[in-house]
Protein backbone atom coordinates (compact mmCIF):
# COMPACT_ATOMS: atom_id res chain seq x y z
CA UNK A 1 0.00 0.00 0.00
CA UNK A 2 2.75 2.52 1.04
CA UNK A 3 0.65 4.98 3.01
CA UNK A 4 -1.33 5.52 -0.44
CA UNK A 5 -4.53 5.40 1.47
CA UNK A 6 -3.00 8.24 4.35
CA UNK A 7 -1.85 10.19 1.33
CA UNK A 8 -5.24 10.43 -0.41
CA UNK A 9 -6.60 10.92 2.79
CA UNK A 10 -4.30 13.95 3.55
CA UNK A 11 -4.94 15.26 0.11
CA UNK A 12 -8.45 15.37 0.56
CA UNK A 13 -8.09 17.29 4.07
CA UNK A 14 -5.98 19.57 2.36
CA UNK A 15 -8.60 20.37 -1.07
CA UNK A 16 -11.57 20.29 2.05
CA UNK A 17 -9.42 22.84 4.41
CA UNK A 18 -8.49 24.99 0.86
CA UNK A 19 -12.25 25.26 -0.18
CA UNK A 20 -13.24 26.22 3.11
CA UNK A 21 -10.96 28.48 3.51
CA UNK A 22 -11.78 30.26 0.33
CA UNK A 23 -15.06 29.94 0.81
CA UNK A 24 -14.73 32.09 4.22
CA UNK A 25 -12.38 34.32 2.76
CA UNK A 26 -14.46 35.21 0.53
CA UNK A 27 -18.04 35.13 2.37
CA UNK A 28 -16.56 37.02 5.33
CA UNK A 29 -14.95 39.72 3.01
CA UNK A 30 -18.15 40.25 0.94
CA UNK A 31 -19.99 41.09 3.78
CA UNK A 32 -17.74 43.20 5.90
CA UNK A 33 -17.73 45.36 2.76
CA UNK A 34 -21.42 44.95 2.78
CA UNK A 35 -21.82 46.16 6.25
CA UNK A 36 -19.14 49.06 5.91
CA UNK A 37 -21.61 50.30 2.62
CA UNK A 38 -24.80 49.91 5.41
CA UNK A 39 -23.04 51.86 7.46
CA UNK A 40 -21.70 54.56 5.23
CA UNK A 41 -25.15 54.90 3.73
CA UNK A 42 -26.22 55.34 6.90
CA UNK A 43 -23.72 57.82 7.80
CA UNK A 44 -24.48 59.77 5.10
CA UNK A 45 -28.19 59.70 5.81
CA UNK A 46 -27.42 61.44 8.88
CA UNK A 47 -24.98 63.88 7.65
CA UNK A 48 -27.53 65.01 4.72
CA UNK A 49 -30.09 65.37 7.74
CA UNK A 50 -27.46 67.34 9.44
CA UNK A 51 -26.76 69.55 5.81
CA UNK A 52 -30.16 69.73 4.65
CA UNK A 53 -31.11 73.22 7.59
CA UNK A 54 -27.80 74.51 5.82
CA UNK A 55 -28.72 74.14 2.16
CA UNK A 56 -32.59 75.18 2.65
CA UNK A 57 -30.81 78.29 4.42
CA UNK A 58 -28.71 78.96 1.51
CA UNK A 59 -31.22 78.74 -1.19
CA UNK A 60 -34.61 80.91 0.94
CA UNK A 61 -31.39 83.52 0.83
CA UNK A 62 -30.45 82.83 -2.91
CA UNK A 63 -33.66 82.13 -4.17
CA UNK A 64 -32.01 78.95 -6.07
CA UNK A 65 -28.65 77.02 -6.27
CA UNK A 66 -26.38 79.71 -7.85
CA UNK A 67 -23.38 79.75 -6.40
CA UNK A 68 -23.93 76.45 -4.32
CA UNK A 69 -20.17 74.60 -4.77
CA UNK A 70 -18.27 77.61 -3.26
CA UNK A 71 -20.81 77.13 -0.60
CA UNK A 72 -20.31 73.76 -0.06
CA UNK A 73 -16.46 74.31 -0.19
CA UNK A 74 -16.45 76.97 2.50
CA UNK A 75 -16.15 76.90 6.22
CA UNK A 76 -19.80 77.21 7.17
CA UNK A 77 -20.70 73.20 6.66
CA UNK A 78 -17.30 72.78 8.35
CA UNK A 79 -19.02 74.24 11.74
CA UNK A 80 -21.67 71.26 11.60
CA UNK A 81 -21.92 69.51 14.92
CA UNK A 82 -20.80 66.25 15.54
CA UNK A 83 -22.72 63.24 14.45
CA UNK A 84 -22.54 60.49 16.32
CA UNK A 85 -22.52 58.30 13.38
CA UNK A 86 -19.36 59.48 11.18
CA UNK A 87 -17.25 59.78 14.62
CA UNK A 88 -15.85 56.18 13.57
CA UNK A 89 -14.77 57.82 10.20
CA UNK A 90 -13.71 60.54 11.70
CA UNK A 91 -10.50 59.51 12.87
CA UNK A 92 -7.67 62.10 12.24
CA UNK A 93 -9.64 62.44 8.75
CA UNK A 94 -12.90 63.14 7.71
CA UNK A 95 -16.18 64.73 9.84
CA UNK A 96 -14.99 65.31 13.04
CA UNK A 97 -11.54 67.15 12.42
CA UNK A 98 -13.54 69.45 10.15
CA UNK A 99 -14.77 71.36 13.82
CA UNK A 100 -10.72 72.23 15.01
CA UNK A 101 -9.17 73.43 11.68
CA UNK A 102 -9.70 76.05 9.57
CA UNK A 103 -10.59 74.99 5.65
CA UNK A 104 -12.75 72.48 7.82
CA UNK A 105 -15.44 72.00 5.01
CA UNK A 106 -12.71 70.05 3.08
CA UNK A 107 -11.15 67.93 6.02
CA UNK A 108 -15.04 67.16 6.46
CA UNK A 109 -15.63 66.26 3.05
CA UNK A 110 -12.44 64.61 2.94
CA UNK A 111 -13.48 61.01 1.88
CA UNK A 112 -17.09 61.62 1.41
CA UNK A 113 -18.73 62.79 -1.74
CA UNK A 114 -21.74 65.49 -1.88
CA UNK A 115 -25.03 65.33 -4.18
CA UNK A 116 -27.04 68.29 -4.71
CA UNK A 117 -30.35 67.73 -6.82
CA UNK A 118 -33.18 70.40 -7.35
CA UNK A 119 -37.07 69.16 -6.75
CA UNK A 120 -37.05 67.35 -10.10
CA UNK A 121 -33.90 65.25 -9.11
CA UNK A 122 -31.19 66.81 -11.60
CA UNK A 123 -27.94 67.14 -9.80
CA UNK A 124 -26.99 71.00 -9.77
CA UNK A 125 -23.73 70.22 -7.36
CA UNK A 126 -21.29 66.70 -7.47
CA UNK A 127 -18.31 66.92 -5.18
CA UNK A 128 -16.57 64.80 -8.25
CA UNK A 129 -17.82 66.77 -10.91
CA UNK A 130 -19.51 63.35 -12.49
CA UNK A 131 -23.13 63.68 -12.29
CA UNK A 132 -24.01 67.75 -12.70
CA UNK A 133 -26.79 68.03 -14.99
CA UNK A 134 -28.03 64.29 -15.13
CA UNK A 135 -30.74 62.80 -13.57
CA UNK A 136 -30.53 60.59 -10.10
CA UNK A 137 -32.75 57.71 -10.59
CA UNK A 138 -35.64 58.16 -7.66
CA UNK A 139 -34.62 54.93 -5.86
CA UNK A 140 -31.03 57.15 -4.97
CA UNK A 141 -32.78 59.72 -3.81
CA UNK A 142 -34.60 57.98 -1.16
CA UNK A 143 -30.78 57.34 0.61
CA UNK A 144 -30.55 61.54 0.65
CA UNK A 145 -32.35 63.98 2.78
CA UNK A 146 -34.98 66.68 1.31
CA UNK A 147 -34.18 70.14 1.34
CA UNK A 148 -37.60 72.21 1.98
CA UNK A 149 -37.86 75.91 1.90
CA UNK A 150 -41.73 76.94 3.04
CA UNK A 151 -42.29 73.48 2.84
CA UNK A 152 -41.97 73.59 -0.61
CA UNK A 153 -39.25 71.00 -1.77
CA UNK A 154 -36.28 72.36 -3.53
CA UNK A 155 -33.60 69.81 -3.57
CA UNK A 156 -32.27 66.62 -2.15
CA UNK A 157 -29.21 66.35 -0.56
CA UNK A 158 -27.16 62.77 -1.17
CA UNK A 159 -23.92 62.03 1.16
CA UNK A 160 -21.96 59.30 0.08
CA UNK A 161 -18.44 57.84 0.44
CA UNK A 162 -15.80 57.90 -2.67
CA UNK A 163 -14.01 54.93 -2.19
CA UNK A 164 -15.05 53.12 1.24
CA UNK A 165 -12.29 50.74 0.46
CA UNK A 166 -9.77 52.98 -1.38
CA UNK A 167 -6.23 52.48 -0.04
CA UNK A 168 -5.29 55.21 3.27
CA UNK A 169 -8.78 55.35 3.98
CA UNK A 170 -10.01 53.93 7.36
CA UNK A 171 -12.35 51.74 6.00
CA UNK A 172 -9.79 50.25 3.65
CA UNK A 173 -7.27 49.61 6.44
CA UNK A 174 -9.33 47.84 8.22
CA UNK A 175 -10.83 45.79 5.48
CA UNK A 176 -7.20 45.04 5.11
CA UNK A 177 -6.67 44.36 8.61
CA UNK A 178 -9.62 41.69 8.28
CA UNK A 179 -8.19 40.07 4.84
CA UNK A 180 -4.97 39.68 6.77
CA UNK A 181 -6.77 38.12 10.28
CA UNK A 182 -8.93 36.02 7.77
CA UNK A 183 -5.40 34.61 6.02
CA UNK A 184 -3.83 33.96 9.73
CA UNK A 185 -6.75 32.57 11.14
CA UNK A 186 -6.46 30.01 7.67
CA UNK A 187 -3.44 29.10 7.89
CA UNK A 188 -3.49 28.09 11.39
CA UNK A 189 -6.76 26.55 11.33
CA UNK A 190 -5.31 24.80 8.39
CA UNK A 191 -2.26 23.24 10.38
CA UNK A 192 -4.30 22.39 13.67
CA UNK A 193 -6.79 20.20 10.31
CA UNK A 194 -3.92 18.81 8.83
CA UNK A 195 -2.24 17.35 12.17
CA UNK A 196 -6.01 15.91 13.35
CA UNK A 197 -6.34 14.50 9.90
CA UNK A 198 -2.80 12.83 9.91
CA UNK A 199 -3.98 11.51 13.37
CA UNK A 200 -7.12 10.32 11.66
CA UNK A 201 -5.97 8.89 9.04
CA UNK A 202 -3.25 6.74 11.15
CA UNK A 203 -6.26 4.95 13.28
CA UNK A 204 -8.22 4.76 9.87
CA UNK A 205 -5.35 3.09 8.15
CA UNK A 206 -3.98 1.39 11.15
CA UNK A 207 -6.33 -1.43 11.50
CA UNK A 208 -6.25 -1.63 7.45
CA UNK A 209 -2.63 -2.82 7.84
CA UNK A 210 -3.14 -4.97 10.18
CA UNK A 211 -5.97 -6.24 8.12
CA UNK A 212 -3.06 -6.50 4.90
CA UNK A 213 -0.43 -8.58 6.85
CA UNK A 214 -3.40 -10.84 8.67
CA UNK A 215 -4.40 -11.54 4.88
CA UNK A 216 -1.05 -11.74 3.42
CA UNK A 217 0.22 -14.74 5.94
CA UNK A 218 -2.79 -16.47 5.57
CA UNK A 219 -2.73 -15.85 1.57
CA UNK A 220 0.67 -18.12 2.08
CA UNK A 221 -0.73 -20.49 4.02
CA UNK A 222 -1.04 -19.26 7.66
CA UNK A 223 -4.62 -19.53 8.76
CA UNK A 224 -3.89 -19.10 12.44
CA UNK A 225 -4.07 -15.23 11.23
CA UNK A 226 -6.15 -13.25 13.70
CA UNK A 227 -7.07 -9.45 13.76
CA UNK A 228 -7.42 -7.47 17.14
CA UNK A 229 -10.49 -6.13 17.65
CA UNK A 230 -10.43 -2.60 19.25
CA UNK A 231 -13.70 -0.71 18.19
CA UNK A 232 -17.44 -1.23 16.64
CA UNK A 233 -17.55 0.58 14.03
CA UNK A 234 -17.02 -0.52 10.42
CA UNK A 235 -13.65 -1.40 10.81
CA UNK A 236 -14.40 -3.26 13.69
CA UNK A 237 -17.19 -4.94 11.80
CA UNK A 238 -14.54 -5.33 8.91
CA UNK A 239 -12.28 -6.98 11.61
CA UNK A 240 -14.74 -9.75 12.90
CA UNK A 241 -15.30 -10.47 9.44
CA UNK A 242 -12.23 -11.23 8.97
CA UNK A 243 -11.69 -13.00 11.55
CA UNK A 244 -15.21 -15.10 10.92
CA UNK A 245 -13.39 -16.05 7.10
CA UNK A 246 -9.91 -17.05 8.36
CA UNK A 247 -12.29 -19.18 11.23
CA UNK A 248 -13.62 -20.63 8.11
CA UNK A 249 -11.16 -21.74 6.11
CA UNK A 250 -9.31 -22.88 8.94
CA UNK A 251 -11.91 -24.94 9.82
CA UNK A 252 -12.00 -25.99 6.03
CA UNK A 253 -8.52 -26.91 5.77
CA UNK A 254 -8.77 -29.01 8.97
CA UNK A 255 -12.21 -31.16 7.17
CA UNK A 256 -10.41 -31.11 4.03
CA UNK A 257 -7.32 -32.80 5.98
CA UNK A 258 -9.88 -35.22 7.93
CA UNK A 259 -11.35 -36.06 4.69
CA UNK A 260 -8.13 -37.41 2.97
CA UNK A 261 -7.76 -39.13 6.07
CA UNK A 262 -11.24 -40.85 6.01
CA UNK A 263 -11.21 -41.38 2.50
CA UNK A 264 -8.33 -43.20 2.77
CA UNK A 265 -9.39 -45.16 5.87
CA UNK A 266 -12.58 -46.04 4.26
CA UNK A 267 -10.83 -47.24 1.64
CA UNK A 268 -8.13 -49.10 2.53
CA UNK A 269 -10.82 -51.69 4.78
CA UNK A 270 -12.41 -53.41 1.25
CA UNK A 271 -9.14 -52.59 -0.26
CA UNK A 272 -7.63 -55.02 2.06
CA UNK A 273 -10.29 -57.11 2.24
CA UNK A 274 -10.18 -57.76 -1.56
CA UNK A 275 -6.46 -58.04 -1.62
CA UNK A 276 -6.02 -60.72 1.61
CA UNK A 277 -8.98 -62.96 0.30
CA UNK A 278 -7.20 -62.69 -3.81
CA UNK A 279 -3.81 -63.40 -2.48
CA UNK A 280 -5.10 -66.38 -0.14
CA UNK A 281 -6.21 -67.55 -3.05
CA UNK A 282 -2.93 -66.94 -5.22
CA UNK A 283 -1.34 -69.11 -2.03
CA UNK A 284 -3.91 -71.85 -2.04
CA UNK A 285 -4.92 -71.18 1.57
CA UNK A 286 -8.15 -69.94 0.46
CA UNK A 287 -10.01 -72.33 -2.44
CA UNK A 288 -11.30 -70.81 -5.27
CA UNK A 289 -15.13 -71.02 -4.92
CA UNK A 290 -18.59 -69.32 -5.00
CA UNK A 291 -18.50 -68.50 -1.55
CA UNK A 292 -14.81 -66.19 -1.89
CA UNK A 293 -16.38 -64.83 -4.87
CA UNK A 294 -19.28 -63.56 -3.10
CA UNK A 295 -17.73 -62.16 -1.11
CA UNK A 296 -14.91 -60.47 -2.73
CA UNK A 297 -17.92 -59.37 -5.25
CA UNK A 298 -19.31 -58.22 -1.51
CA UNK A 299 -16.62 -55.86 -0.65
CA UNK A 300 -16.25 -54.47 -4.73
CA UNK A 301 -20.09 -53.62 -4.36
CA UNK A 302 -18.95 -51.75 -1.01
CA UNK A 303 -16.66 -49.63 -2.63
CA UNK A 304 -18.68 -48.83 -5.58
CA UNK A 305 -21.15 -47.82 -3.27
CA UNK A 306 -18.44 -45.40 -1.12
CA UNK A 307 -16.60 -44.14 -4.24
CA UNK A 308 -20.89 -43.33 -5.53
CA UNK A 309 -21.34 -41.25 -2.23
CA UNK A 310 -18.42 -39.71 -2.40
CA UNK A 311 -18.56 -38.35 -6.23
CA UNK A 312 -22.48 -37.46 -5.25
CA UNK A 313 -21.39 -35.10 -1.80
CA UNK A 314 -18.62 -33.88 -4.11
CA UNK A 315 -21.34 -32.44 -7.08
CA UNK A 316 -23.53 -30.99 -4.39
CA UNK A 317 -21.57 -29.58 -2.77
CA UNK A 318 -20.32 -27.77 -6.00
CA UNK A 319 -23.32 -27.08 -6.95
CA UNK A 320 -23.43 -29.20 -10.20
CA UNK A 321 -25.62 -31.71 -9.19
CA UNK A 322 -28.55 -32.04 -11.52
CA UNK A 323 -31.76 -32.21 -9.92
CA UNK A 324 -34.96 -33.45 -12.35
CA UNK A 325 -37.73 -31.86 -11.03
CA UNK A 326 -41.49 -32.63 -10.80
CA UNK A 327 -44.88 -32.18 -9.74
CA UNK A 328 -45.07 -34.73 -6.52
CA UNK A 329 -48.16 -35.23 -4.49
CA UNK A 330 -46.40 -35.89 -0.96
CA UNK A 331 -48.75 -37.89 0.99
CA UNK A 332 -48.75 -40.56 -1.58
CA UNK A 333 -45.18 -40.68 -2.09
CA UNK A 334 -43.94 -40.63 1.42
CA UNK A 335 -46.17 -43.97 1.96
CA UNK A 336 -44.82 -45.75 -0.65
CA UNK A 337 -41.12 -45.12 0.21
CA UNK A 338 -41.94 -46.16 3.73
CA UNK A 339 -44.01 -49.46 2.94
CA UNK A 340 -40.64 -50.32 0.71
CA UNK A 341 -39.02 -50.04 4.15
CA UNK A 342 -41.37 -52.37 6.32
CA UNK A 343 -39.43 -55.38 5.02
CA UNK A 344 -35.94 -54.13 6.27
CA UNK A 345 -37.66 -52.98 9.60
CA UNK A 346 -39.69 -55.91 10.04
CA UNK A 347 -36.31 -57.82 9.78
CA UNK A 348 -34.99 -56.24 12.98
CA UNK A 349 -38.62 -56.30 14.65
CA UNK A 350 -38.98 -52.41 14.80
CA UNK A 351 -42.16 -51.07 14.04
CA UNK A 352 -42.57 -48.45 11.07
CA UNK A 353 -45.33 -46.20 11.03
CA UNK A 354 -46.61 -43.04 9.37
CA UNK A 355 -48.22 -39.62 10.53
CA UNK A 356 -49.18 -38.12 7.50
CA UNK A 357 -51.62 -34.60 7.33
CA UNK A 358 -53.99 -34.70 4.82
CA UNK A 359 -54.10 -32.55 1.40
CA UNK A 360 -50.67 -31.58 1.67
CA UNK A 361 -49.85 -29.16 -1.31
CA UNK A 362 -47.39 -30.57 -3.91
CA UNK A 363 -43.44 -30.12 -3.91
CA UNK A 364 -41.47 -29.71 -6.87
CA UNK A 365 -38.38 -31.81 -6.37
CA UNK A 366 -36.56 -34.35 -8.14
CA UNK A 367 -38.11 -37.87 -7.32
CA UNK A 368 -35.02 -40.07 -7.18
CA UNK A 369 -33.29 -37.34 -4.78
CA UNK A 370 -35.57 -37.14 -2.15
CA UNK A 371 -36.48 -40.82 -1.98
CA UNK A 372 -32.41 -41.31 -1.37
CA UNK A 373 -32.77 -38.71 1.39
CA UNK A 374 -35.85 -40.46 3.08
CA UNK A 375 -33.81 -44.12 2.25
CA UNK A 376 -30.91 -42.94 4.25
CA UNK A 377 -32.62 -41.43 7.07
CA UNK A 378 -35.07 -44.32 7.04
CA UNK A 379 -31.57 -47.06 7.28
CA UNK A 380 -29.61 -44.60 9.86
CA UNK A 381 -32.81 -44.97 12.35
CA UNK A 382 -33.02 -48.61 11.88
CA UNK A 383 -29.27 -49.03 12.76
CA UNK A 384 -29.86 -47.15 16.06
CA UNK A 385 -33.35 -48.42 16.92
CA UNK A 386 -33.69 -51.77 19.36
CA UNK A 387 -35.69 -53.99 18.83
CA UNK A 388 -38.78 -53.80 19.98
CA UNK A 389 -38.67 -49.97 19.22
CA UNK A 390 -40.67 -48.02 16.55
CA UNK A 391 -39.87 -45.43 14.03
CA UNK A 392 -42.35 -42.88 12.78
CA UNK A 393 -42.19 -40.70 8.92
CA UNK A 394 -43.96 -37.65 9.85
CA UNK A 395 -45.19 -34.74 7.64
CA UNK A 396 -47.04 -31.80 8.09
CA UNK A 397 -47.48 -28.50 6.47
CA UNK A 398 -48.23 -25.29 9.14
CA UNK A 399 -50.51 -22.80 8.39
CA UNK A 400 -49.55 -20.00 6.36
CA UNK A 401 -46.09 -21.86 5.97
CA UNK A 402 -44.10 -22.07 2.43
CA UNK A 403 -42.27 -25.15 2.96
CA UNK A 404 -43.30 -28.79 4.13
CA UNK A 405 -41.84 -30.85 7.16
CA UNK A 406 -40.92 -33.92 6.84
CA UNK A 407 -39.31 -35.98 9.68
CA UNK A 408 -38.08 -39.43 10.63
CA UNK A 409 -38.48 -40.22 14.71
CA UNK A 410 -36.97 -43.02 16.56
CA UNK A 411 -37.02 -44.40 19.92
CA UNK A 412 -32.91 -45.33 19.57
CA UNK A 413 -30.56 -44.75 22.09
CA UNK A 414 -30.07 -40.97 20.69
CA UNK A 415 -27.39 -38.78 20.24
CA UNK A 416 -25.07 -37.15 23.24
CA UNK A 417 -25.64 -32.83 22.71
CA UNK A 418 -22.00 -32.69 22.34
CA UNK A 419 -21.89 -34.84 19.40
CA UNK A 420 -25.23 -33.65 17.67
CA UNK A 421 -23.70 -30.72 15.53
CA UNK A 422 -21.81 -32.84 14.03
CA UNK A 423 -24.09 -35.68 12.46
CA UNK A 424 -24.17 -33.99 8.93
CA UNK A 425 -20.21 -33.87 8.63
CA UNK A 426 -18.93 -36.44 6.45
CA UNK A 427 -17.87 -39.85 7.92
CA UNK A 428 -19.41 -38.56 10.99
CA UNK A 429 -20.55 -41.74 13.28
CA UNK A 430 -21.75 -40.87 16.82
CA UNK A 431 -21.18 -44.61 18.03
CA UNK A 432 -17.28 -44.48 17.35
CA UNK A 433 -16.63 -48.24 18.22
CA UNK A 434 -18.75 -49.00 15.43
CA UNK A 435 -17.14 -50.08 11.89
CA UNK A 436 -18.16 -49.71 7.98
CA UNK A 437 -20.06 -53.07 9.07
CA UNK A 438 -22.42 -51.65 12.01
CA UNK A 439 -22.42 -48.50 11.73
CA UNK A 440 -22.43 -47.51 7.45
CA UNK A 441 -19.89 -45.04 5.93
CA UNK A 442 -21.08 -42.07 7.90
CA UNK A 443 -21.52 -40.37 4.58
CA UNK A 444 -25.22 -41.03 4.55
CA UNK A 445 -26.45 -37.89 6.65
CA UNK A 446 -23.65 -35.42 4.81
CA UNK A 447 -25.89 -36.65 1.95
CA UNK A 448 -29.20 -35.85 2.95
CA UNK A 449 -27.98 -32.81 4.20
CA UNK A 450 -26.40 -31.79 0.43
CA UNK A 451 -29.61 -33.08 -1.26
CA UNK A 452 -32.17 -31.22 0.69
CA UNK A 453 -30.10 -28.11 0.71
CA UNK A 454 -29.77 -28.13 -3.07
CA UNK A 455 -33.81 -28.24 -3.08
CA UNK A 456 -33.71 -25.11 -1.23
CA UNK A 457 -34.38 -26.82 2.17
CA UNK A 458 -33.26 -27.13 5.34
CA UNK A 459 -32.20 -29.97 7.74
CA UNK A 460 -31.57 -30.59 11.31
CA UNK A 461 -31.61 -32.90 13.99
CA UNK A 462 -33.11 -33.08 17.39
CA UNK A 463 -32.25 -35.95 20.42
CA UNK A 464 -34.15 -34.90 23.86
CA UNK A 465 -32.92 -38.30 25.32
CA UNK A 466 -30.48 -36.52 27.00
CA UNK A 467 -32.13 -33.90 28.20
CA UNK A 468 -33.16 -34.05 32.23
CA UNK A 469 -36.65 -33.01 31.83
CA UNK A 470 -37.57 -35.00 28.61
CA UNK A 471 -41.30 -35.45 28.03
CA UNK A 472 -40.97 -36.15 24.14
CA UNK A 473 -41.06 -40.28 24.31
CA UNK A 474 -38.33 -40.35 21.18
CA UNK A 475 -34.59 -40.83 21.11
CA UNK A 476 -33.41 -38.66 17.83
CA UNK A 477 -35.75 -36.59 15.33
CA UNK A 478 -34.11 -35.91 11.29
CA UNK A 479 -36.47 -33.12 10.35
CA UNK A 480 -36.34 -31.18 6.82
CA UNK A 481 -38.30 -28.61 4.96
CA UNK A 482 -38.98 -28.68 1.17
CA UNK A 483 -40.21 -25.82 -0.41
CA UNK A 484 -43.97 -26.14 -1.90
CA UNK A 485 -44.96 -25.79 -5.78
CA UNK A 486 -46.79 -22.36 -5.93
CA UNK A 487 -49.19 -22.09 -8.35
Amino acid sequence: MRNSLIFKLMGAFLLVIAIGALVISILISLSTRNAFNLYTTRSGQVWAQQLAPQLADYYAQTNGWQGIDAFIQSDILGQLPHAGAGNMMGQGRGFGAGRQNAGGGMLFMMGQRLILTDEQGIVVSDTQDELTGKQIPSTDLKNGATITVDNRLVGTIIVTPNDIAGSGTPAGEFLASVNQAIVRSVVVAGFIALILGAVLSIQITAPLRQLKKAASAIAHGDLTQRVEIRSHDELGELGQTFNHMAESLSNAETQRQHLVADVAHELRTPLAAIQGTLEGMQDGVLPLDDEQIAALHSETTLLNRLVGDLRLLSLAEAGQLKLERQEVEPGGFLQQVTERAKSQANQKNVRLETDIQPDLPEIWIDLDRITQVLNNLISNALRYTPEGGSLTVQASFPPGGSALHISVVDTGAGIDPENLQYVFDRFYRSDKSRTRSSGGSGLGLAIVKQLVEAHGGSVQAESPLFQSDNQQGFGTRISFTLPILKK
